[in-house]
């Protein structure tokens, strides 16, 4: 019998007498965690990528700014002050707790607070190494690859392209057979997206009224993107300034939608935010561990809703056919696309190389189209997304493997997609760190 999942949380021990929140030491850590959140939209009012969704109470918002702030006026020092004393604070309200689960909602809240720290400096000009910052922000830093391995990658993609010369010109030709016409972008995104919630709900069972919207967008830095409303709602946006190729319909509707972004947000918020009153789960600021959790789950969420060659087989029944395209080529596409996929850790290199001044802009840039098979339009918006997001690329690949790699370290293989959805919902429903994913 196919059964839906509750999420019922095993990363941690639960009262089964009373919400930890309502016990004594919990309206403590309730209070600190209305100061977080404040305090984490008090800095998004100068950082304006800092906050990536907040649907919390009005109440927690800081005052508005009155006039345009420029970012000189900043005020950094009495940011970090306030930063330092509530993670003190957490600190010593963790240390003394007596329930399991408000001792693991400390410790979620002040690795948070780390990660405030490290933004608001970076926001500030002061800039550290690649693998120091991504410590600081996201909680671990992502395994770095000698040139010789994605060599070894482009010689496999090599031997099975059809004919002879640049491996990146090859993987184009054929990749340009399967680019999405303007005009069939919405519908096949559409498609998609209805075909990843299909597969998403015969595992989870979502809250009332969940929706999404779809909105092509361009000027851009980044391909898609989940603004997450709230009461179970999110806008998707599609950046059409760059070719969209048929296997990114698939990407996007499963990473953005389900059972990505718009699921994890929306389980998050039933489960944390109203079942058990955590108001520190409603502010999302993207420089922080959640978001390597959130892209690693999203990531990882296109091989749950499309495993094996379930890919390739949608493409050529409904997609393709849909963009009036030929499915001649298709299968060689998708194996060419399994190997480009082992190539992405040359993103983070190449960023790597930039924020530690190792490579110029141009080598980067070469990196990027060499390594990552990258066209030249791909290949300058990556840049840009580098330039603005920074070391925020390892939630990509590193965070997709850890969470592959817990889901599988614990029962959930491909040979057992029971128990594989149900570790990656209690996933998306727990305040999960990334110290939890790594293997002891």
């Amino acid at each position: 019998m196919k059964k839906l999942l509750l999420l019922v949380p095993v990363l941690f021990v639960l009262s089964c007498k009373q919400r930890a929140s309502d016990s004594v030491e919990g309206k403590k850590l309730n209070k600190l965690a209305q100061q977080y959140v404040t305090l984490g939209l008090t800095i998004g009012q100068y950082d304006k990528d800092f906050v990536d969704a907040y649907y919390g109470p009005d109440s927690l918002k800081p005052k508005e700014l009155t006039e345009k702030v420029d970012k000189d006026d900043f005020p950094r020092d009495s940011i970090l002050a306030s930063i330092n004393e509530l993670m003190n604070s957490i600190k010593i309200a963790g240390d003394d707790a007596k329930i399991d689960s408000n001792r693991i909602r400390a410790r979620w809240i002040y690795n948070q607070l780390m990660a405030f720290n490290r933004r608001v400096r970076n926001f500030a000009g002061e800039s550290i190494s690649f693998d120091e910052e991504s410590k600081e922000l996201f909680g671990v830093a992502a395994p770095a690859y000698a040139e010789e391995y994605f060599k070894a990658e482009l010689d496999k993609l090599d031997s099975i392209l059809p004919g002879k010369g640049n491996v990146n010109d090859r993987f184009q030709k054929l990749a340009n057979k399967f680019v999405i016409p303007k005009d069939k972008i919405e519908p096949v995104m559409k498609a998609a997206i209805a075909e990843a919630r299909k597969r998403t709900i015969a595992h989870f069972k979502l809250p009332a009224g969940e929706s999404l919207t779809l909105e092509l967008v361009n000027d851009k830095p980044w391909n898609g993107y989940n603004w997450y409303k709230g009461n179970y709602k999110s806008d998707v946006q599609i950046n059409t300034d760059i070719k969209i190729f048929i296997d990114r319909a698939i990407d996007v509707g499963s990473h953005e939608s389900y059972p990505g972004h718009h699921v994890y947000n929306m389980l998050l918020e039933k489960n944390l935010y109203h079942d058990r009153g955590w108001v520190e789960i409603s502010l999302y600021p993207l420089f922080s561990p959640q978001s390597l959790i959130a892209e690693g789950s999203a990531n990882f969420g296109i091989d749950m809703a499309f495993p094996g060659d379930e890919k390739v087989k949608f493409a050529k029944s409904v997609l393709l056919p849909m963009a009036g395209l030929d499915t001649a080529g298709a299968d060689l596409y998708f194996k060419a696309l399994a190997i480009k996929n082992r190539l992405n850790y040359a993103r983070n290199e190449a960023a790597r190389g930039l924020i530690n001044d190792t490579m110029s802009p141009s080598k980067a840039r070469n990196y990027l189209r060499k390594y990552c098979l990258m066209n030249d339009e791909t290949a300058d918006k990556s840049m840009d997304f580098i330039k603005k997001y920074r070391s925020y690329v390892i939630n990509y690949n590193y965070g997709q493997d850890l969470v592959k790699d817990y889901i599988e370290r614990n029962g959930g293989k491909t040979s057992n997609p029971q128990k594989r959805w149900e570790l990656f919902g209690q996933l998306l429903s727990n305040p999960v760190s990334p110290a939890d994913l790594v293997k002891k």
